[in-house]
């Protein structure tokens, strides 16, 4: 949950304490607004707030706003215009235009749906709440805005008033092999905001010494993906060169729904790979889920160059798809 905005977490939390909770969602942006759309701020009755929906330029407006729709339980929508000196007080290059939602929690947004959507984001499930402005109606998707989801863009479905705010989980990057290129490409990630988890039961290689502060599975692969688990959001490195250390995790990754998995490896070491795939069973379909060679082809030389050809796949993959 680290890498998470805990916004329904901490609007639920007031709501059920007695204090009462709105939450605010950024919904259009014009210009240079200082944050994209789908940003989340929470306020509770007593004027508390957690997270942002300008960067500190319009949110004591929202937070006066929200009061009253505490006391009226009505829905707002409200429009702000960001000048550049404004945007500027409060750190910000430039301003623009948003459009804020102002929504009472229990009033507007259902608390058993908020309920829900708190159990899916720490049960690591993508979903979307989608929200019909004209009809008033609040509902959970798990299907359906597969396009959203991989972007990570909320916004209005096309000719409707119909808003849909996605809340994916965290990125994780799951290494098996840590070598070199893992001590580049780990502080990468992380930039990136991936949450890394390190396998190799080699100790010498997998040691705190070599990777300070970060999460190592001193584990044979195949348990360790197991423990660290493969989902939507999760893309799989594998940097070993090693059949033995590499194909366990492979076996487990590629009926998994990791969105990416990468082989180091020269063009003959990806045919052999694909051979021994072939004969554990697996389809062509699965096995070209690997990106063998990994990364993408900028002619890396080095461990660190190598870690940036892995950070732009991965990248490209996630974005716009295999």
């Amino acid at each position: 949950m680290d890498r998470f905005d805990p916004i329904p977490e901490t609007a639920l939390e007031w709501h059920k304490a007695g204090r009462g909770a709105c939450v605010a969602t950024v919904i259009e942006t014009w210009g240079s607004a200082p944050r994209r759309v789908g940003s989340q701020l929470a306020i509770s009755g007593d004027g508390e707030i957690a997270g942002s929906v300008s960067g500190g330029c319009v949110e004591g407006a929202v937070i006066v706003e929200a009061l009253e729709a505490l006391e009226d339980g009505t829905m707002r929508e409200l429009e702000f215009g960001v000048s550049d000196a404004d945007a500027f007080a409060v750190g910000l290059a430039c301003g623009g235009t948003i459009r804020v939602l102002v929504e009472p929690l229990g009033a507007v947004l259902p608390v058993d749906l908020m309920e829900e959507l708190v159990a899916a984001r720490a049960a690591r499930d993508p979903v979307a709440v989608v929200a019909d402005l004209d009809a008033g109606s609040r509902r959970l998707a798990r299907s359906g805005f597969e396009t959203r989801f991989r972007m990570d863009r909320a916004g209005f479905e096309e000719g409707s008033r119909t808003f849909v705010t996605i809340h994916n989980p965290p990125l994780r990057l799951v290494v098996v092999g840590a070598v070199h290129i893992a001590q580049a490409l780990v502080p990468m990630a992380r930039i990136a905001g991936y949450d890394p988890i390190l396998i190799d039961p080699r100790e010498t290689f997998g040691s705190e010494a070599r990777f300070p502060g970060e999460t190592i599975l001193n584990e044979w692969p195949d348990e360790a993906v197991e423990t660290a688990g493969l989902d939507s959001r999760t893309a799989l490195v594998l940097l070993t060169h090693d059949p033995k250390l590499d194909d366990p995790a492979l076996l487990r990754a590629l009926r998994s729904g990791c969105f990416y998995i990468g082989a180091l490896g020269s063009t003959r070491t990806h045919a052999k790979r694909v051979s021994r795939l072939e004969e554990a069973g697996f389809t062509e379909t699965e096995i070209a889920r690997i990106h063998g060679p990994i990364g993408l082809d900028i002619g890396a030389a080095g461990p660190a160059e190598i870690a940036v050809s892995i950070m732009g796949e991965m990248t490209q993959v996630l974005r716009r798809g295999s």
